[in-house]
């Protein structure tokens, strides 16, 4: 894919109001505000209310077309540009991480997943978008996503044909991740592993012995366990590392209870779901009397296509400098997203945007983890670079 001239000075006059790293000004402090109001208003998937009101009431004020309750708590907004180019897409998710999705756990709703940030560089992007809408070319659509953390948003918006009423030509998302502040990390050809599930129940003498035996047989299935805080680096390592540890695994969660067993797993690649369920059936089977249950289809890896990463990472060396852009050749083996819903109909990116200060410790920028404290000028980072890139595709011919 060429950059062409006219893309490149749309792109560069969307992504000038925000310097790569800094305050910015008076725009960059009211995001930062946004921000933290978001975070002092944490709300569960499907509970997304003050959120929602907070995303439609600034959207309108830009100028957007709004539409609300789109999947739930959904908020669709169409900037439309002074000049013909192609739709494209651009999703920010807006729920809390729940207390059990917490490490370690918590005892309320808390924005430790980086979707207050997402939220508000998505209104960001918006709200600079329409400060140039007599420059720009063809139409932002910005999709404000409920339930995430319950990969159940994506679902549901989609259910509602918020594709069919807007007619993108792609979509594009960024989320928080243990990088340096600043670094833009591009995942061309990978993604985020999908979730599968299994239920095996015993039966039959001492069923609920066996069940424990089967649990840890089930478990030694997994190559990559979670490690302690002070780990966390050699997971980043991995991910940065061609053909590394990381480039096929499986992790696995499976417990005992009486006489079942459930077993939660992610793997890498996508297409080793029906290795590891045939491994799970068995070893039920080798465990004596058993039913091997799986609720359906895995919920899907998110894989960002091969031609669509690298084409944003030469926009981004382009944009931002060689020294900000990170390749990453692996997947993070503990998450998922159901950002891959919108992937699997359409073509489109991905991209990590650091959020660690500098000397702070690997575990300050991990999402999920309670010590999650991301570095607010992020914001500004991620509402250049994905402005620039939203105006050069809009622009684009293809």
């Amino acid at each position: 894919m060429a950059i062409t001239r006219r893309a490149v000075l749309g792109a560069a006059a969307a992504s000038a109001f925000v310097p790569v790293l800094g305050p910015g000004g008076g725009d960059s402090h009211d995001l930062i505000a946004l921000r933290r109001d978001l975070h002092r208003h944490p709300e569960l998937a499907g509970s997304e209310e003050y959120t929602a009101s907070v995303v439609a009431r600034r959207l309108r004020r830009a100028g957007l077309e709004v539409t609300t309750g789109v999947g739930g708590h959904g908020v669709v907004g169409v900037l439309r540009g002074a000049h013909r180019g192609r739709t494209v897409a651009y999703r920010a998710d807006m729920d809390a991480v729940p207390p059990e999705g917490q490490l370690p756990p918590g005892s309320a709703p808390a924005h430790v997943c980086g979707h207050d940030l997402h939220t508000t560089i998505g209104v960001g992007i918006a709200e600079r978008l329409a400060q140039q809408r007599r420059h720009l070319e063809g139409s932002v659509v910005f999709l404000f996503q409920p339930g995430e953390e319950a990969l159940a948003g994506a679902a549901a918006m989609l259910a509602d044909g918020v594709l069919e009423a807007t007619r993108p030509a792609e979509i594009h998302a960024l989320h928080c991740g243990p990088f340096p502040v600043g670094q833009l990390a591009v995942m061309p050809g990978y993604g985020l592993p999908g979730l599968d599930r299994a239920t095996v129940t015993l039966t039959g003498p001492d069923a609920a012995g066996r069940a424990a035996t089967l649990a840890a047989a089930i478990n030694a299935l997994g190559t990559v366990t979670v490690p302690p805080p002070e780990r966390l680096g050699q997971i980043v390592d991995a991910m940065l590392t061609p053909d590394g540890p990381l480039a096929r695994f499986v992790y696995m969660r499976a417990t005992a209870a009486g006489e079942q067993v459930r077993a939660s797993y992610r793997t890498w690649p996508e297409a080793r779901w029906s290795e590891i369920r045939a491994e799970i059936g068995r070893l039920a089977t080798a465990h004596g009397p058993a039913t091997v249950a799986f609720p359906g289809d895995p919920f899907p890896a998110m894989v960002v296509r091969e031609e669509d990463g690298r084409a944003l990472e030469r926009y981004l060396r382009w944009s931002t400098g060689d020294e900000r852009v990170a390749v990453l050749h692996a997947a993070v083996p503990f998450n998922g997203e159901d950002f891959a819903l919108f992937l699997r109909r359409l073509p489109g990116t991905f991209t990590f945007l650091g959020v660690r200060r500098p000397g702070e410790a690997i575990e300050t920028s991990y999402p999920h983890l309670a010590t999650f404290d991301p570095d607010e000028r992020a914001i500004a980072v991620g509402v250049r670079a994905m402005a620039g890139w939203l105006t050069y595709r809009a622009a684009s011919p293809h």
